[in-house]
């Protein structure tokens, strides 16, 4: 910078009003130091740190709206996707490929509840893909994504969605575990039973039941259904 000043010393300059002639012989350097708050804030602004930001904030609320009650994953994707937000203010976002990468999020979500046989998740890849890459179209390569971080971070959300898919998907589909529901279909023995009515020993504990076929003691029966305390059972069926 003293060179420069060195340099500029003397020279003219064709300006609009006239000749501009420089005079930086006694002229003095001042370098002001980032704060903490602008570090961060440049941080942010920075795309790749922006587009990863994004991704977690939609893998985050993504995650939260799949398997409620987890809070930790939709706070932090919140966060991030507002910070994402803030960075997005000064580059030159194409919100088309927002709206694809928001529709991939959307698509993976109908995946748990409609029976597609994969078809919305790949669309869910195809649109996160599209997207990504047409994010930041149209402004300077400085201000774009490193492919080097736009590929891992593709492959690594995708790969995210589509687990938290399966872990949902089996979830729904899973036999209930615990409480009355976890009866149905469990195999008990009858312990007492008089004119299609008794007691059944299932799941570890007795139970009241009752029956529209004749039954004796000591006949394993399954469980048909549960009504409060109640159990409505028939005959084993052989296997």
């Amino acid at each position: 910078m003293d060179d420069l000043l060195v340099q500029l010393h003397g020279r003219e300059v064709q300006t609009t009003t006239g000749i501009v002639k420089f005079n930086t012989s006694r002229a003095r350097v001042i370098t002001f130091s980032e704060g903490i708050s602008e570090k961060i804030l440049r941080l942010i602004g920075d795309p790749n740190i922006a587009y990863i930001l994004m991704m977690i904030g939609l893998a985050g609320l993504y995650f939260e709206l799949a398997q409620p009650g987890a809070i930790f994953p939709g706070v932090i994707g919140s966060i991030c996707l507002i910070l994402a937000f803030f960075a997005f203010q000064t580059l030159p976002v194409n919100y088309a490929g927002f709206l694809l990468i928001l529709l991939s999020a959307v698509l993976f979500l109908l995946e748990i509840k409609v029976v597609s046989y994969g078809l919305l998740g790949l669309g869910g890849v195809i649109a996160l893909v599209l997207g990504s890459m047409m994010l930041f179209q149209g402004g300077e390569p400085a201000i774009r994504p490193d492919v080097k971080v736009l590929v891992p971070t593709i492959a690594a959300v995708s790969v995210f969605f589509i687990t938290v898919t399966f872990l949902a998907i089996r979830a729904v589909s899973a036999k209930p575990k615990t409480g009355t529901p976890a009866l149905i279909g469990e195999i008990g023995v009858i312990k007492e039973w008089s004119n299609g009515r008794g007691k059944v020993f299932v799941h570890g504990e007795y139970w009241n039941a009752i029956a529209e076929e004749k039954l004796e003691v000591g006949a394993e029966v399954e469980v048909v259904s549960v009504d409060r305390f109640l159990l409505k059972v028939q005959k084993k069926k052989m296997s």
